[in-house]
């Protein structure tokens, strides 16, 4: 039987200006991002024969449509590209997550259900450059979206408290164990316990706000969880329906917060789109509504942007407002989504760090990761002192300081122990991977690090 060109993904390639040899070429790129390894041989030809009326199979629809989009600055569906197929629940090609025009607990129902039955689509999903600028331009429309369905429970502030001592408990564990413990349980809370609570009668406005505020904060540290094991496109859209959530509770600064995050991410991944927009806007919401802890943390993100786009006046000018802000009496108490992290002025300095590496001040950058993981109490936050410890380590190393580092080490594996994170992981085969030239020299003390650190790799196998 003869295929049907598929007219709707030949306009749109055409509408990107690309040629289907550029198309393959750019696919290729988003799949090497997700680790879609069977799509790495993507050609002109298999693009030619998409266009031709062929079906593409298995994760490629879903990365084609992210790869059209990144070119077009919009979400593109497989409807949009002629590819529409018949929906599973765990299926990514409706884009569940990825939109801000539907109540945010529908939205992330597919995405539970993902968690819990253990599904790789979804968890395997690209990151999508298009989604990112999502909640710049739905700033003051969410608000009214999610409203409390009347299930004949009424829910007051012993229910808000009971789900913020759940997500401490939870975001304890993430810290010492790392995201892959714990994170099919808080999917399981969030789907059969947090959504009954959003959608009940509350006494006040005020309960409703702080639940739906709660409610954000535990689909936030689901992200995170999935940010943590590598799955960086499943991250993007718990954060987008966590966005929905603060926007929703109407509490000032939340919504912020989540953009903040979006900020940092878009960042890491080398994803500059928007990155600075949502770090600006994110401040902007925050700015006279947070106490001064609070707008410290939303200024120094603000920095690491403007010294990411160069500007490094501006942003080391940032930096001393966010520290000054550290110094300054901090008014209210640090909000409850604000510490997401734990204590604001740890993620500060590691942040100030950031800042400071990115604008080749590697003296100072190793200084700030060394106070930031010596601000955490002791015994609490294993993994995220090790992973600054870990960037210490590798800043002391570029200004020559080989003792020091040595140093640092030992001590960064101490923490790294019995944490499971695709982060600590990389971090470990980093330190392997600078010790090298030490070890081949002859010395001792990297040859003893790089064996405890090739016994941790091997452990967590």
């Amino acid at each position: 039987m003869a295929r049907t060109r598929n007219t709707q993904l030949a306009a749109v390639i055409q509408e990107t200006g690309w040629s289907q040899d550029q198309t393959a070429r750019h696919f290729v790129k988003v799949a090497q991002e997700t680790g879609a390894r069977e799509l790495l041989s993507v050609t002109r030809s298999h693009v030619s024969m998409w266009v031709g009326g062929t079906q593409p199979s298995g994760r490629a629809v879903p990365l084609l449509c992210e790869t059209l989009a990144r070119k077009l600055g919009r979400l593109i569906t497989p409807a949009d590209i002629g590819l529409a197929t018949t929906r599973r629940a765990d299926d990514t090609t409706g884009h569940p997550g990825l939109t801000l025009d539907t109540d945010p607990i529908d939205a992330l129902m597919p995405l539970w259900s993902n968690e819990i039955d253990r599904r790789s689509l979804l968890s395997t999903s690209a990151y999508s450059v298009a989604a990112a600028a999502l909640p710049l331009t739905h700033v003051t429309e969410i608000a009214q979206r999610t409203r409390a369905a009347h299930t004949g429970r009424t829910v007051g502030m012993p229910e808000v408290a009971a789900v913020r001592d759940m997500v401490t408990a939870f975001s304890a564990m993430d810290e010492r164990h790392g995201g892959a413990h714990g994170r099919t349980a808080l999917a399981q809370y969030l789907r059969d316990d947090i959504a009954t609570l959003c959608r009940a009668r509350f006494r006040t406005q005020d309960v409703r706000a702080q639940m739906l505020s709660a409610a954000s904060r535990a689909v936030h540290l689901l992200g995170w969880k999935s940010y943590d094991a590598g799955r960086q496109g499943l991250a993007q859209r718990y954060y987008l329906q966590s966005y929905a959530l603060a926007a929703a509770s109407g509490l000032p600064g939340h919504d912020g917060f989540v953009m903040r995050t979006m900020a940092m991410q878009g960042m890491k991944l080398h994803r500059p789109e928007h990155c600075r927009e949502l770090a600006e806007t994110g401040l902007a919401q925050a700015r006279g509504t947070v106490d001064a802890t609070t707008e410290a943390l939303f200024r120094i993100v603000h920095a690491h942007t403007l010294a990411k786009v160069g500007e490094s006046h501006a942003a080391l000018t940032e930096t001393d407002r966010a520290h000054t802000l550290l110094t300054t009496n901090p008014g209210d108490p640090t909000p409850f989504w604000a510490l997401a992290w734990g204590p604001p002025a740890a993620s500060v300095h590691s942040r100030t760090a950031k800042v400071h590496e990115t604008l080749g001040d590697h003296h100072t950058a190793a200084a700030f990761y060394t106070r930031a993981a010596r601000t955490r109490p002791p015994g609490t936050y294993a993994r995220i002192i090790a992973l600054d410890l870990v960037a210490a380590v590798e800043q002391q190393l570029r200004h020559g300081s080989i003792d020091a580092a040595c140093t640092t080490w030992n001590e960064d594996l101490d923490h790294m122990d019995g944490v499971r994170s695709a982060r600590t992981r990389k971090a470990l085969t980093r330190i392997r991977t600078d010790l090298a030239p030490f070890h081949a020299r002859g010395s001792r003390p990297a040859a003893r690090l790089d064996q405890r650190a090739a016994r941790m790799l091997q452990n967590d196998d």
